[in-house]
C-alpha cells in the first residue's frame, strides 16, 4: 500500500481492520476499526507516531518496505496499549538505531507489557520538544484519555495534532479516503466510540477538548478512524457529549421473561412521551451494547427493568447495571421496575451495582406476576416525579 501524504511529508501508514467484529471482547464493531500510524519525514530525522496492532504487524512492516522506509530514528508511543504500541518490538528489530520516545508512565507499560529494553526508551515530559530538522514534535501529556499513560504529539510547523485514542472512532475507510466526512454516519461511530471508551473520563475529556480548541490545529490525527481536516466537527460533538447536563431523555433498558416487565416499560414510555419527555426503550437481550452506551451519553434518567432468576436480578440486567457503573454516565435520576414469581432481592442488588453513580433513586416498583391497576397508579406517580425533576432541570 502506498502511503498517503497528509501534509508536507507527513504520511498516513495505518491499516483498516474491516473484519474485526468486537473490541475489547465487549462492544460490537459496526464498521470494524483502523489502527492509525503516522510517518513524519523531517530534513534530518524520521519518526513514526504510534505503531500497529500486533496481528497486523507483518503487513505493517511489509508496507514500510514497499514505501522504501529504510531508517526510522524515533518511534513515538502516545499510549502503551497494544493496538497502538504492539509492533514496537518488531520495529526495533527492523530499525535497531531507533529510539522509543514516550512519557515516564508509558515507558513502564512498554517495558512490562512488551518487554522492550529500557535503554531503547527516551523519556519526555510535558511540553518537551524533539527536532527532526525542519519539523518539531511537541509532547502534551494527557493522562486519563483513556489510560494514565496517554499523551498527544503536536507537529509544530505543520499545526497537526496526533491525539491517540482521544477524538477517535471505530470507522474504516477506503485507503485513498483517509479524511473524515462531516457525516451522520461518522458522528454515530464517533459517539459509540466516545460512549464505550471515553465516557468514564468525561471530566478529563472536557478539559482536553477545550485545550485542543485553544491550540486550534489545522487537522486532528487520531489513532482510530479518519483524520479530521475540519477539527470543529469532532470538537463540537465532544463539547456536547462532555457537557455536565443531560438531555430530555429517559433510557429504559429491560429484560422481560414473561412480558410483565416489558408491559411496565411500555406503559412508562407511553406516559412519559405524553408529558413531552423523550424515551429510548432498549431490549437488553437482543440489543447492541454499543447502542445502549450511546443512550447513556445523553440520558438524564435511567429506568432499569428486570425479571428475577433464582431470587436475583436477571444476569443480563445485572450486566447492564455493572456496565453503566463502569461507564459513569451523567444521568442524575434512576429507578427500577421488575416482576418476580416467588421472591428474592431484585432492587437491592441492582442498586448496589449502580451505587458509584450517586443517582437520585425514585421508589422502584416490584410486582408479583402481571401488574394490576394499583401498580399502574404507582407507575403514574413515578412519571410525575420524573416530570417534576425534568422541569426543574429545564428539560421540558
Amino acid at each position: 500500500m502506498k502511503f498517503k501524504e497528509i501534509k508536507n511529508s507527513v504520511y498516513y501508514c495505518g491499516l483498516n481492520d474491516c473484519e474485526r467484529k468486537i473490541f475489547d471482547e465487549l462492544i460490537p464493531l459496526e464498521h470494524g476499526t483502523t489502527y492509525n500510524s503516522y510517518l513524519v519525514k523531517g530534513s534530518e530525522k524520521v519518526a513514526l507516531i504510534d505503531t500497529m496492532y500486533p496481528k497486523k504487524t507483518d503487513l505493517y512492516l511489509k508496507n514500510l518496505d514497499e514505501n522504501n522506509i529504510t531508517n526510522v530514528d524515533y518511534i513515538i508511543a502516545n499510549h502503551g496499549e497494544q493496538d497502538h504500541s504492539g509492533s514496537i518490538p518488531a520495529l526495533l528489530e527492523k530499525y535497531p538505531e531507533a529510539m522509543v520516545v514516550t512519557n515516564a508512565v508509558c515507558k513502564n507499560n512498554i517495558i512490562e507489557m512488551l518487554h522492550v529494553d529500557e535503554s531503547k526508551i527516551q523519556v519526555i515530559k510535558n511540553d518537551d520538544e524533539l527536532s527532526l530538522g525542519d519539523k518539531t514534535l511537541r509532547f502534551m501529556i494527557a493522562p486519563g484519555v483513556h489510560w494514565p499513560d496517554t499523551m498527544f504529539t503536536y507537529l509544530v510547523e505543520d499545526n497537526l495534532l496526533c491525539t491517540c485514542d482521544f477524538l477517535g472512532a471505530h470507522y474504516t475507510f477506503k485507503e485513498d479516503e483517509i479524511f473524515a466526512p462531516d457525516s451522520k454516519e461518522l458522528e454515530h461511530s464517533a459517539k459509540r466510540y466516545y460512549a464505550e471508551i471515553m465516557m468514564p473520563f468525561r471530566g478529563v475529556c472536557k478539559k482536553y477538548t477545550q485545550q485542543v480548541k485553544d491550540l486550534n490545529p489545522d487537522m486532528i490525527l487520531p489513532s482510530h478512524g479518519p483524520i479530521y481536516k475540519n477539527p470543529k466537527f469532532i470538537l463540537d460533538l465532544y463539547a456536547d457529549w462532555t457537557a455536565d447536563e443531560g438531555k430530555n431523555l429517559v433510557l429504559l433498558p429491560y429484560v422481560s421473561m414473561y412480558g410483565s416487565t416489558e408491559e411496565m416499560i411500555d406503559y412508562l414510555v407511553e406516559k412519559l412521551n405524553a408529558k413531552g419527555i423523550k424515551t429510548e426503550k432498549f431490549d437488553i437481550v437482543t440489543g447492541d451494547l454499543g447502542d445502549l452506551a450511546m443512550g447513556l451519553v445523553d440520558a438524564t434518567a435511567i429506568i432499569l427493568g428486570s425479571s428475577m432468576v433464582l431470587a436475583s436480578p436477571h444476569p443480563m440486567a445485572a450486566n447492564v447495571a455493572y456496565l453503566a457503573n463502569l461507564l459513569r454516565p451523567k444521568a442524575k435520576i434512576a429507578s427500577f421496575v421488575g416482576s418476580y414469581g416467588w421472591g428474592g432481592n431484585l432492587f437491592g442488588k441492582l442498586g448496589e451495582m449502580l451505587s458509584g453513580l450517586k443517582l437520585d433513586v425514585i421508589e422502584p416498583l416490584l410486582v408479583k406476576g402481571k401488574p394490576d391497576s394499583n401498580d399502574f397508579k404507582k407507575l403514574d406517580e413515578m412519571v410525575e416525579i420524573i416530570y417534576t425533576k425534568f422541569s426543574s432541570y429545564h428539560l421540558v
